[in-house]
């Protein structure tokens, strides 16, 4: 079928629905002429009303005690008050029910038949202007609605007429009208779909098809936009992959198959010494050489690549006056060839990790075995020579006992050691620390140090002072870790004190916490590493050469003191001694 041939058909179906609307009007209106005759019915049955409110207001005058007259008075009147349909009509009803209640009063009082009279004929006059009102209102409402219903019906019958028409005309001149222009807009659009031109669609027409125009024009603007926003988004992604490769701190290099540099990462260009821009685009074998870092890493690539295994060479840089770890990995880039459905190889990533940290803990853990070799070694050395003295038979009985004594203190030298590493191993372990807390005094803490450290102090030839105030409250700790830490402290405090020197300890009570104070004369600390002696393993240098301990005490007190709700800190400068501070909570 032909667009003439569906434009005809339209038409004509716009005719035949226009037909058939001016039926249905000519109904509608029919039904509104049957409405207004209903509603003059409505009048009429107030008419109806009014005369039996006559007929028995006419009972009341000739025969006041007739039975019926009065609740049939009342009835009508009642229905009467429900079919108000004119203005005024309202009011006198309202009238109306007013007088019957006062002639009702009348009635029930027995009043004189003159009184009785007189409100009847006011109930009579009232009741004939009702009557009046209803029927000039039923006369101009039917005079109305007749002239409504003879005006729509001319006018629908003129309307319908015109459509008619109006449809005749469009049948034979709608084709001609739409097909010319539906021509231009397929040329032009035509024209507007060519790559070459990409111009839009003139707008020469305010109709449809002018419309339709516009609307291709949105959508070629649409498109252009969507192309745009492509490329934006297409360019942000790039932008956030390349943020995201800067903003690695290992160091990335990308090399094609070609074997040409494609990607340099900050931290790969500072290692190799050259700025991105004088990498990126070269062939990676012309830089190597100029670079000997970039041979090494090529020679890494070619060795992983000939085992087709990962492998992970190390390397070690100097940067800043500290030796930095790398640690290299290479990769394949593959990507899937959607022509020939294939896999190929497009490239090598290599990836310089730094392992720094993970070189430091393997030296620290190193340091620790030997410290811990050597710290073993020297008292077992020392208790194997005691040994052989004492099996001499030429040894007497004094150097007996000092021999003995000797091995005592070696003895509980490595006992302190072996439980040193045992608490390490527990709080490395995330078990914890178990405590027992109860109301300590301090000064039972220090009697219970003194016991253990006296011999170290006769042996160095030291003196203990205590500074204890008389009043000093209980504190809430656990005593067995609590003297372990007085201890240890006080160990310390001997260790890095000269001969003849004397070592105070003393305590000030601060609100709700007492503070303990173990003051030495050693060499001191410096402020820089007055933090660093918490750290396990940790030993700081000193200008004499002395070599402390496993470097596990003061982390095992600051954690012991932590878990009790206290603090651990130390005071000291270089050649003033050190002062070690706890505190602990009152009870």
């Amino acid at each position: 079928m032909t667009l003439k041939n569906r434009i005809r058909l339209s038409v004509l179906s716009m005719l035949l629905l226009l037909l058939i609307v001016g039926g249905y009007g000519y109904s509608v209106l029919t039904r509104l002429d049957h409405r207004a005759q209903y509603v003059q019915k409505a009048n009429i049955y107030s008419v109806e009303l009014g005369q039996q409110m006559l007929w028995a207001l006419s009972g009341l005058a000739l025969e006041p005690a007739r039975p019926t007259a009065l609740p049939a008075l009342r009835r009508a009147l009642t229905r009467e008050a429900s079919n108000i349909t004119e203005p005024g009509e309202a009011a006198l009803v309202d009238s109306l029910t007013q007088n019957l209640a006062d002639y009702q009063g009348l009635v029930d009082s027995q009043a004189a038949n003159t009184a009785r009279q007189a409100e009847l004929q006011q109930l009579l006059a009232q009741t004939h202007r009702l009557l009046t009102l209803n029927l000039r209102a039923s006369a101009r409402q039917a005079r109305a609605a007749t002239r409504a219903v003879g005006a729509a019906q001319t006018t629908l019958l003129l309307v319908v007429a015109l459509s008619a028409a109006l449809g005749v005309s469009l049948v034979l001149r709608l084709p001609r009208i739409v097909v010319r222009p539906l021509g231009r807009l397929s040329a032009n659009i035509a024209l507007a779909t060519n790559p070459a031109t990409g111009a839009r669609l003139p707008v020469e027409r305010q109709d449809e098809v002018g419309t339709v125009a516009q609307a291709f024009n949105r959508v070629l603007g649409q498109m252009q936009d969507l192309r745009t926003a492509t490329r934006a988004e297409l360019l942000m992604q790039r932008n956030r992959m390349a943020s995201i490769v800067q903003g690695l701190d290992e160091g990335l290099l990308l090399i094609d198959q070609n074997r040409r540099i494609i990607l340099v990462n900050p931290v790969a260009s500072d290692l190799l010494g050259q700025p991105a821009e004088a990498l990126i685009g070269r062939l990676a074998a012309d830089v190597a050489q100029h670079n000997e870092f970039l041979q090494k890493l090529l020679a890494a690539e070619a060795a992983a690549t000939a085992r087709e295994t990962p492998a992970a060479p190390e390397y070690t840089i100097t940067r800043h006056g500290e030796d930095t770890y790398y640690r290299l990995s290479v990769s394949p880039i593959l990507s899937f060839n959607d022509v020939t459905a294939q896999t190929e190889f497009v490239g090598h990533i290599l990836s310089l990790r730094n392992v720094s940290d993970f070189k430091k803990l393997d030296q620290v853990k190193s340091n620790f075995l030997a410290t811990v070799s050597h710290e073993l070694k020297t008292p077992l050395a020392s208790i194997n020579l005691s040994l052989k003295l004492l099996q001499d038979e030429r040894t007497d009985a004094t150097e007996r006992q000092r021999i003995a004594g000797g091995i005592r203190l070696e003895t509980q030298r490595l006992l302190r050691m072996v439980g040193e590493l045992i608490d390490v191993s527990r709080l490395d372990a995330g078990v914890g620390i178990k405590l027992n807390p109860e109301p300590v005094a301090l000064a039972l803490v220090m009697d219970y140090a003194d016991d253990t450290i006296m011999a170290q102090l006769e042996d160095k030839e030291l003196t203990l002072r205590y500074e204890l105030p008389a009043d000093l409250p209980a504190v809430r700790a656990d005593l067995e870790k609590t003297t372990w830490v007085v201890i240890n402290l006080m160990a310390n405090a001997i260790r890095y004190s000269p001969a003849g020197e004397t070592i105070v300890i003393s305590a000030v009570h601060h609100a709700h916490l007492v503070q303990v104070s173990v003051r030495d004369c050693g060499p001191g600390i410096a402020p820089e590493y007055h933090e660093r002696v918490f750290k396990r393993f940790a030993h700081i240098p000193t200008k004499d050469g002395q070599k402390g301990g496993s470097g596990l005490g003061l982390s095992i007190s600051r954690e012991f003191i932590t878990s009790q709700g206290g603090q651990l800190w130390v005071e000291s400068q270089p050649g003033c001694g050190s002062i070690f501070h706890f505190t602990l909570p009152v009870v």
